[in-house]
C-alpha cells in the first residue's frame, strides 16, 4: 500500500507550488495505474475503474465524493455503465501537487476494499 495514503491533503491556493519532476516520478511510483493527462486546466492524473454494472460505479462514485468532500479537494467525476474514470488536479493553480498523489493513492484504496 502507498505511503501517500497515510497523508492529508492541506489547503492550496493559487500560489501553491506545483509538484516539480522529480516528485513527480518518487510519487507516481506509488499509484502506478494512474496517468498523466494534458486537459484544458493543466496536467491531471487520470484513471478508469472497472465494475460489473452501473450500480457497482456508482456506489464508488459516491465513495470518492466521500473522500473528497472529507479532504476539501474535488476531482472530475465520469461514471458510465461498468467504469468510472477519475480525475485529480488542483484547480487553483492548474497543474500537479502533492494532494492530487494523495488523493489518487486514496481513491486506489476505495477501489481495493
Amino acid at each position: 500500500m502507498s505511503e501517500l495514503i497515510q497523508q492529508k491533503c492541506t489547503a492550496c491556493h493559487a500560489d501553491a507550488t506545483p509538484v516539480t519532476d522529480a516528485e513527480i516520478t518518487e510519487l507516481k511510483g506509488q499509484i502506478p495505474e494512474w496517468k498523466i493527462v494534458n486537459c484544458s486546466d493543466g496536467p491531471a492524473l487520470v484513471r478508469e475503474f472497472q465494475f460489473d454494472d452501473f450500480v457497482a460505479a456508482l456506489a464508488f462514485t459516491n465513495k470518492v465524493g466521500e473522500i473528497a468532500e472529507e479532504a476539501g479537494h474535488h476531482p472530475a467525476v465520469t461514471t458510465e455503465y461498468g467504469k468510472t474514470t477519475v480525475a485529480w488536479w488542483t484547480h487553483a493553480i492548474h497543474n500537479l501537487h502533492r494532494n492530487d498523489f494523495i488523493m489518487a493513492a486514496k481513491t486506489d484504496a476505495v477501489y481495493e476494499q
